[in-house]
């Protein structure tokens, strides 16, 4: 018979098997491609260079993820090597029944070896398919836009790679046991259902058939036992670290940006001056090829204080807040710390440099939310806010050039001849974080530029927002047909929309490592009930019940189930804290929808594995006593 044609055919005869595992396989191959080329393309990859959001969001995100998707290629391995393990193990019964046959030990092999090569290749090319599939898909929908472009294909060969490896490694060990086995032991029971020889279980009483059906079949099968629930608990370790950490991250990192901007809020600037300033805030959720530098200070740019005057006499305004908007070259001011052990002077900072935003506020109209440290002072003239990107390229340790130690909050910032002392650090989506807030005398003072060329208006809570809107926006246009009212609140909201789109998909995409969990132990079940089909079959021929064999397998699946989510849970809790960012923010709501999320699939997963107990429960008793 050809080598090739054998192997094919037991494949085909052996559909509802080969199908799933080939499903479990390409599962595991998809949710770790999608994942690895969702975060390359959103610039969260190792390799990336991302230019979207703010570096302090993006070292929050890439630490979150790199985590995961080293849970979700664990998680994929173990799923390869169960699987691998659970087919090859169960052939060994026929590899005993050609050995008997006469067939040569080197022959068996290459006809199993062939037969886990198509699976494994079948399984990691329908992977890769769906995952490349699954990125397309993702990177066209209405958020990730401006991220199309070709995947990175050496992901795509890392992967198949990888997998294919694994499963061909771990495949092959039980098909090289078998082969050098005699046919007797080959076709004993014990080998080919993977049983133990230790004693029966002894009941407790003459009632709980369930349970002592269920127990039996699990002590009986450890090795198979242990794997899954080793496998599970790796499973909902990655789940509760992805839904808990994705739901708390995305509260805490989303209120950052929100708190950047009110709702009521717009901005008067010229034309031109409101266009680079809306570019200023797209840039966090919008990539942009290299654009031109603009010229701030111009003076066509001047909001004239009458523009100011008539903003103060329309009804609905609560608040005016003139502010400067310039682009500077900034530098790094370092400063000295005393150890407390050693009592030594230590040099903190260094003397490093950038070009930056930089916003003149007026200190008692501000209040920015910092991540670390404080607003500004009301009276300050010398204090300054900075955002977590200049924070992170200029004020942090940088031990390949010798900057063992860095707080921005213990150092200034030089602006020109003018220096600030840095009072707080803010995730802030103008320019990328890539922003500096100083109070706008000190800098009118040092720059020399004397007017302000974009003046904030509030709203009043009990003033109708649109009617307002349009009065200010008639006013400027009568005072200066080139100014133009920007209503903060839409790309705010875009800003805000894109961070939750990151999180959610990150929280979504390991939903295929847990159907690869749940095939996994519908397969394991399988095993079960191949084990077990002639004994429920007795039993049902005796006068036993149909669900006699439902409840025993919802038993079954139950105390795997609860054993390897009580682990996992458990240890996936303690790791997502230790990953979170500082101060998350958490509620009771949060809380209550984790354990949702949870609770869901764990539910989800055990409603999964009764398919194969009503099948056979269904099935004429005869059937299974042959």
């Amino acid at each position: 018979m050809n080598e090739t044609f054998f192997p094919l055919a037991d494949l085909l005869r052996r559909k509802l098997q080969t199908s799933l595992v080939v499903t479990i396989l390409a599962l595991s191959v998809a949710s770790t491609l999608s994942l690895l080329l969702f975060c390359d393309r959103v610039g969260l990859g190792i390799l990336s260079t991302g230019d979207i959001m703010t570096k302090g969001l993006t070292a929050v995100l890439f630490q979150f993820v790199t985590f995961v998707e080293i849970l979700v290629f664990a998680v994929g391995a173990v799923i390869v090597t169960f699987v691998a393990y659970l087919m090859m193990t169960q052939r060994r019964r026929d590899i005993g029944l050609i050995k008997a046959a006469g067939c040569p030990n080197g022959l068996v092999a290459g006809y199993f070896m062939t037969e886990l090569l198509l699976v494994i290749i079948a399984g990691c090319t329908l992977g890769v398919l769906s995952g490349i599939f699954v990125d397309y898909v993702v990177s066209r929908s209405g958020d990730y836009q401006f991220i199309q472009g070709n995947p990175n294909y050496w992901l795509v060969l890392l992967v198949f790679v990888t997998f294919f490896v694994l499963a061909l490694v771990f495949g092959m060990k039980p098909i090289l046991d078998a082969s050098r086995m005699s046919p007797i032991k080959a076709l004993s029971p014990l080998i080919y259902f993977g049983l133990s020889g230790k004693k029966e279980f002894k009941p407790l009483s003459d009632h709980g058939l369930t349970w002592r059906l269920s127990y039996r079949s699990l002590v009986r099968r450890q090795s198979a036992t242990l794997r899954i629930v080793a496998l599970l608990s790796i499973v909902f370790i990655l789940t509760t670290v992805v839904v808990a950490g994705s739901i708390i991250a995305s509260d805490s990192t989303v209120s950052w940006i929100e708190s950047s901007s009110d709702g009521k809020t717009v901005a008067i600037a010229h034309m031109e001056m409101a266009a680079q300033y809306d570019l200023l805030r797209s840039k966090f959720s919008t990539h942009f090829d290299q654009v031109e530098r603009f010229n701030y200070s111009d003076e066509r740019f001047a909001i004239s204080p009458d523009a100011i005057q008539l903003l103060k006499n329309i009804p609905g305004v609560s608040e005016i807040d003139p502010r400067l908007i310039l682009e500077e070259h900034i530098r790094e001011v370092g400063n000295f710390t005393i150890d407390p052990e050693t009592l030594a002077t230590l040099p903190v900072g260094d003397s490093r440099e950038g070009d930056s935003v930089i916003i003149g506020v007026d200190p008692s109209k501000l209040s920015l939310h910092s991540i670390q440290g404080r607003t500004i002072d009301a009276g300050s003239l010398s204090e300054a806010v900075i955002g977590d990107s200049i924070a992170h390229s200029m004020f942090s340790p940088n031990p390949s050039k010798g900057i063992s130690l860095s707080n921005p909050l213990v150092q200034t910032v030089g602006i020109r001849g003018g220096s600030f002392t840095i009072v707080g650090v803010r995730v802030d989506p103008i320019n990328n974080g890539r922003v500096v807030y100083v109070p706008i005398q000190k800098l009118a003072n040092i720059t020399d530029v004397v007017y302000t060329n974009i003046v904030f208006v509030t709203v009043a809570q009990s003033a109708d927002f649109t009617t307002t809107v349009a009065e200010i926006r008639r006013n400027m246009t009568e005072a200066n047909p080139n100014l133009d009212v920007i209503e903060i609140a839409h790309i705010s909201k875009k800003n805000v929309g894109f961070l939750k789109s990151i999180w959610s998909t990150i929280m979504i995409l390991p939903l295929f490592v847990l159907s690869s969990a749940a095939l996994c132990l519908v397969g394991y079940l399988i095993a079960a009930l191949d084990e077990q089909k002639k004994e429920f079959a007795t039993l049902r021929a005796l006068g036993g019940k149909s669900k006699l064999v439902v409840t025993s397998l919802a038993f079954q699946s139950s105390i795997i189930l609860l054993s390897g989510f009580g682990i996992g849970v458990s240890l996936g809790i303690v790791v997502t804290l230790v990953i979170l960012m500082a101060n998350p923010l958490v509620s009771i709501l949060t809380v209550l929808e984790i354990a949702a999320w949870l609770f869901s699939a764990l539910v989800g997963i055990f409603i999964v594995t009764l398919i194969p107990a009503f099948s056979m429960a269904k099935s004429p008793i005869l059937r299974h006593m042959i």
